[in-house]
């Protein structure tokens, strides 16, 4: 029995806390586990974000090591003290000249930039119009910029959109959105939300975490294929850790911009400077994706011809997903993929914005035709029996 003493005690109420908490994610099917993996798996990889099949490339991986030991394991230090090596500033460039954007900025990891790029560009002087399936990253930096307003819309809401900004009466506006959805592996209607903050004077903000390197004109994303370059009130983000297989993240716009993020972006500022290894390999990443066009092809092609052969529509990435009925129907669906041979991703709330479970599917420039074809006729059997 524990007394009242006990009861205001914080060293018994945090594990009836966290006791209760993981009994709730055990009941609703949302206890997750780390699974640890070795350097190769018998599993057919339709999990990653390897879009292009990089990770493994020869070229890729001797430019990380080479770069390591050049200048060893780590930055050392953030980038406005001695973090800013040679290797990042051409990377930056080589960012910049591929998307036909002024100039970039490398941050330590995709996440970073989204929170760099929404704190430093919004304030309580601020609207934020915010897509309803806009990653996490996107939404802890609406949380960090401290807006005067968060209106968030769904999905690829136009009209909604327009409301919020006619409707604002702070100064400035900012409006998010991903070019290639990480869920649904749809697009945003870039051109038509360009002509709304322009409209309106606003910013629009895209991550194109899920595009670069696969999408648009040999790669160079969603933006571009829009032929919104140069636009100054467009920025972009985008991860290094997808198809550039290696791990950091940039955000991309005019010079004006990039110098105030140097100047303002907290988890810029404050944060250890990328690794040599992870700024080479993306750098020889994107060298590659330069040479090799049809990379970037291949890789739609293939997620073109899995969403048709398990009847989805064709996606603007690599990205596609199957709604599930319930999260032990989506586990339990990963784990009979497993057993055949496929490793899948499972996603279920709260990582999902519509909280519907899925299983979600990526294709990759390495995968053969036979393996495609093959998948489609597990899933086809598996999804069907469950």
């Amino acid at each position: 029995m524990i007394d009242e003493a006990e009861s205001r005690d914080p060293h018994v109420q945090l594990p009836r806390w966290l006791a209760a908490r993981r009994f709730e994610r055990a009941e609703a099917g949302l206890q997750r586990h780390l699974s640890p993996r070795g350097p190769s798996s018998l599993l057919v990889d339709l999990a990653g974000n390897d879009y292009l099949g990089l990770g493994t490339d020869p070229r890729v991986s001797r430019a990380a090591a080479q770069a390591a030991l050049t200048w060893g394991a780590g930055a050392g230090a953030s980038r406005l003290v001695t973090g800013s090596l040679q290797l990042h500033s051409e990377l930056e460039a080589g960012l910049a000249q591929f998307t036909g954007r002024e100039a970039a900025l490398v941050f330590s990891t995709g996440y970073q930039a989204n929170l760099g790029v929404i704190s430093a560009l919004a304030d309580r002087d601020t609207l934020i119009v915010s897509d309803a399936h806009v990653h996490a990253s996107l939404v802890d930096g609406c949380r960090l910029a401290h807006p005067g307003r968060l209106v968030v819309v769904a999905h690829n809401d136009l009209d909604a959109v327009a409301t919020a900004l006619r409707s604002r009466w702070q100064p400035r506006a900012v409006v998010l959105a991903e070019s290639v959805y990480s869920v649904l592996g749809d697009a945003a209607p870039l051109t038509d939300l360009a002509a709304l903050v322009e409209e309106h004077g606003a910013l629009l903000v895209v991550d194109e975490a899920h595009a670069i390197a696969v999408a648009g004109p040999g790669g160079r994303g969603l933006v571009a294929a829009a032929g919104l370059v140069g636009r100054p009130d467009i920025v972009t983000t985008l991860t290094l850790s997808k198809a550039l297989a290696s791990q950091g993240g940039a955000a991309l716009g005019s010079s004006a911009i990039i110098e105030h993020l140097v100047n303002t972006a907290r988890p810029f500022i404050y944060d250890t400077a990328l690794a040599p290894a992870a700024t080479a390999a993306a750098h020889e990443a994107l060298r590659v994706v330069c040479a090799e066009p049809a990379l970037p092809a291949r890789a739609l092609e293939l997620a073109g011809r899995l969403a048709a052969g398990v009847g989805l529509p064709r996606p603007a990435g690599a990205v596609m997903s199957l709604p599930m009925r319930t999260p032990a129907h989506a586990l339990e669906t990963q784990s009979l993929l497993a057993e055949a041979g496929y490793r899948v991703g499972c996603f279920r709330p709260p990582s999902v914005p519509d909280g519907l479970s899925r299983i979600r599917l990526t294709a990759r420039a390495s995968l053969t035709d036979g393996q495609v074809d093959d998948v489609i006729c597990t899933l086809a059997a598996v999804v069907g029996t469950g």
